[in-house]
């Protein structure tokens, strides 16, 4: 057997061995908490939220902007709009497909480098003005939004601008910017929001030169037209190294990659979106961005930012969406009447107004609030993701519900026979997607509630522990009441029971006062969650979502009535409606928040979660006859893509 065979059965064996290991609860648990960044050295509103600890000064220390760059940014946005004009994006939905000559005008202006430095050819803005692009681009079709995202937020530029070296910078940073697509490949067709059962392999070779990489990824976004990729891959223990799973930058000409599918979805129909496969494909060693094992942290730490873009899209798509709801409104007649006079349309316009206003104001405070890079903004980024996310789904299918059966039609058929073509439908297919890219909101509900509950956790100890013997939780039960003892007493009053508090607001100090008491309430109700589950809190996963929800709540009314307050002091006439609507906004929010504190305490979760069991179990088959089911015998659950049968067309191409 030559040398080479005995490398080949080695790195075999190896792979083979991280295919088939068994991966625990424990498991997956460990792999994630290891790869978190605690962010304790700096402060964060968002946290303090869930502590009780409502301290809306943070909002206020934030840099100036540079005049420089917001002049930069105002010329970039203007030459941007004028040219997405010249855009058809009915035409992206008919075909499914952005013209090549779109992505070269895009690259011109320098889309492809917004956020990467002028050192590197990029435009260096801000992810204030990134986000503000976004809702451009997506005002034309939403799959140039999910393109440039994939390809910034979270494809090859971010992890290299943060975690690659010098070498790295100069070799990816500058292609990345003149209009190389890139792409982020982590999951798998087994593997989604648990990446400790991570199948693709990196076998180091003997020499420690270069990596082999073998596997399948799923949901590629942009792997059908991209240069370069950022993969993620388990290392195999080796010599002194634990391995782990680790990130390499890829160029998608290697040898041994093929994109076998293009993905199709009820929405993003521009989306390139693939699966790919990788086979021996070996790349240098110099191409693994941090060290072995660190992959998991750059992944995470990419999409902290990274998910800020998703708030973007959705505040373009509620100011969308209140136009056409307003014109609309106004246009058509019912009962002698324009429909938007009639209460139950006006409610909606009033809901969509207002929730309009602050989903901007949600992603404009969380973006500037990342771009002053003093605060910790991992949870307000998440926030921001997942409120966002729900309420513009909400937004569209109001304007869907408002629209009546032309929201149901296509803007195409509208157009055929004469009227505006208003794609309403489009738009709640296409916003359906946010609710699951990216974290979907179930994962980000127990991501949030992680972080929301980290201090609780840490005063609990070993009681937070399952499997913890009765001595390691008698003490912990010990330096729990430490901990608790100084701390409860601080919820009991706050700034929110002072009538002159927040008097700078106006008649919006009302809300914040609220949002303050609410915030001590939410931190006294998860303390009673704690001490009645203990260990089993993590089980209660709908409770954990609902104190997850009342943060984000009091986050929106928090960005709302300080987004309010600034549009007053730069324009005194835009600040008397910003106030309505803040006011607005607040009020509904209010309403919200009462309902889910009720939900809390008052639901049916016990009975759902034992139900549920019987589901799974197979107890109600008998509810499920009488219908024919078109998917059967089409394939498995989950492919065995792993298990190719044999090589399949490459549908890789490159725009330039």
């Amino acid at each position: 057997m030559s040398t080479t065979d005995i490398h080949d059965a080695s790195r075999n064996r190896s792979a083979r061995r991280i295919k088939e290991r068994v991966v625990t609860e424990k498991d997956a648990r460990n792999a994630t908490e290891a790869a978190r960044d605690t962010g304790e050295s700096r402060p964060s509103f968002a946290r303090g939220i869930y502590l009780g600890s409502y301290n809306l000064d943070l909002l206020g220390s934030l840099p100036p902007a540079d005049p420089d760059e917001e002049a930069r940014a105002r010329l970039f946005l203007e030459a941007l709009t004028d040219y997405c004009r010249t855009m058809d994006g009915l035409a992206i939905e008919r075909t499914g497909v952005i013209p090549d000559e779109n992505l070269r005008g895009l690259a011109d202006l320098g889309v492809f480098g917004i956020k990467i430095p002028q050192q590197y050819g990029g435009l260096g803005l801000s992810l204030l003005h990134y986000g503000r692009a976004l809702m451009v681009l997506g005002s034309v079709h939403p799959s140039l939004g999910a393109l440039v995202s994939a390809h910034q937020s979270i494809g090859v530029p971010e992890p290299v601008k943060v975690f690659g070296n010098d070498a790295q910078k100069e070799e990816y940073l500058p292609r990345c910017a003149a209009g190389a697509v890139t792409a982020f490949l982590l999951t798998e067709p087994d593997v989604g929001s648990d990446p400790a059962r991570l199948r693709t392999t990196a076998i180091p070779s003997d020499d420690g030169s270069e990596y082999v990489i073998d596997g399948v990824k799923l949901w590629t976004t942009n792997g059908v037209i991209a240069e370069l990729v950022v993969v993620m891959a388990a290392v195999p223990p080796h010599g002194d190294s634990k391995g782990g799973i680790s990130a390499f930058v890829v160029e998608m000409d290697s040898p041994g990659i093929s994109v076998e599918n293009r993905n199709n979805f009820m929405g993003l129909r521009g989306i390139e979106n693939g699966v790919t496969r990788f086979t021996n494909v070996r790349v240098p060693a110099a191409n693994r961005l941090g060290r072995e094992g660190q992959g998991l942290k750059i992944a995470l730490t990419t999409l902290n930012t990274g998910r800020l873009s998703i708030p973007a899209m959705c505040a373009a798509s509620g100011k969308w969406s209140l136009k056409i709801a307003r014109g609309w409104s106004g246009a058509r007649e019912q009962w002698g009447r324009p429909i938007g006079r009639h209460e139950a349309v006006a409610k909606k316009l009033a809901y969509i107004a207002a929730t309009s206003f602050a989903l901007e104001a949600v992603f404009e405070l969380s973006a500037e609030l990342a771009d002053a890079g003093t605060k910790d903004i991992r949870i307000e980024a998440a926030l921001a993701k997942l409120w966002a996310s729900e309420m513009a789904y909400n937004v569209a299918d109001e304007l869907v519900q408002v629209r009546g059966g032309r929201g149901f039609e296509t803007a195409d058929s509208l157009a055929a026979r004469g009227e505006r073509a208003v794609p309403a439908e489009q738009q709640l297919r296409d916003l359906r997607i946010n609710r699951v890219f990216e974290g979907s909101t179930e994962i980000m509900h127990l991501f949030i509630a992680r972080e929301a509950v980290d201090a609780h956790l840490s005063a609990a100890g070993d009681l937070a522990v399952a499997d913890a013997p009765v001595g390691a939780k008698a003490r912990a039960a010990l330096k729990a009441s430490g901990f608790y003892g100084k701390w409860l007493p601080t919820l009991a009053a706050g700034k929110g029971n002072m009538p002159r508090s927040y008097a700078e607001f106006g008649v919006l100090a009302r809300h914040l006062r609220y949002a303050e008491r609410a915030s001590r309430r939410l931190a006294r109700s998860t303390f009673l969650g704690m001490a009645r589950w203990q260990a089993g809190l993590e089980q209660h996963q709908v409770f954990l979502g609902r104190i997850v929800d009342i943060g984000a709540e009091i986050f929106a009314i928090s960005a709302s009535c300080v987004r309010a307050v600034n549009i007053r002091r730069e324009d005194p006439a835009e600040g008397a409606g910003a106030f309505e609507l803040a006011d607005a906004f607040s009020r509904e929010s209010r309403v919200r928040i009462e309902s889910l504190f009720n939900g809390l305490w008052h639901n049916a979760d016990d009975a759902d979660r034992k139900l549920s069991k019987g589901v799974l179990d197979g107890r109600y088959t008998w509810q499920e006859e009488g219908v024919l089911d078109a998917s059967e015998g089409t394939g498995p659950w989950i492919s065995e893509t792993a298990l190719a049968s044999g090589p399949k067309e490459n549908l890789h191409r490159r725009y330039r």
